[in-house]
């Protein structure tokens, strides 16, 4: 049931519309387990993130909840912060490994991806792959190849007939 059905007051229809924005703006969301993490920590987190173009925000599981389209109550025990955005989510599964790694804080919930559930592993195999930009270029080699590798056999081949009449020359050069 939305917040504006059940007559509720208006910063809360504000806070919901907002947590609404975010959700349906973001090309993935990944939530967290924040609990622990001191000002100065999660401002490092935050400054970090912002860097590949996502944010960081602390939510209530509640109005969380009524902004997904998915049932994702499982994901929403405890505290829990939200890392949002449309740029490159394995970057910043990368960014939130490295973090985690050395603070031992946030502890990864799970998420969504383009609309799809992941769970914490799926992020943290997220952080292992290569970025889109690696992504690409690897792409964009492996369509070249059968292309330069024409180019090469053709060159060989001209190569070659270059040498024999070269041969040929030097050959009628040394007759005459």
């Amino acid at each position: 049931m939305k917040p504006e059905e059940k007559g509720l007051r208006p910063e809360k229809v504000a806070e919901a519309t907002e947590i609404d924005e975010r959700v349906s703006g973001a090309l993935y969301m990944i939530l967290a387990d924040y609990n622990g993490m001191d000002m100065p920590t999660t401002t490092e987190l935050k400054n970090s993130l912002r860097e590949n173009g996502a944010s960081y925000n602390v939510v209530k599981n509640r109005m969380l909840n009524r902004a997904l389209t998915e049932d994702a109550s499982a994901l929403l025990k405890g505290q829990t912060a939200m890392i949002y955005g449309d740029g490159d989510v394995v970057e910043v599964a990368k960014v939130i490994k490295k973090f985690t790694a050395k603070n031992q804080k946030p502890v990864i919930k799970g998420g969504f991806v383009e609309g799809k559930a992941v769970t914490a592993d799926d992020v943290v195999a997220l952080a292992k792959l290569p970025s889109k930009d690696v992504l690409r270029a690897m792409l964009l080699g492996t369509l070249q190849a059968p292309c330069s590798q024409l180019v090469g056999v053709l060159d060989q081949k001209v190569a070659s007939l270059v040498y024999v009449l070269s041969a040929v020359k030097d050959k009628k050069e040394q007759e005459a």
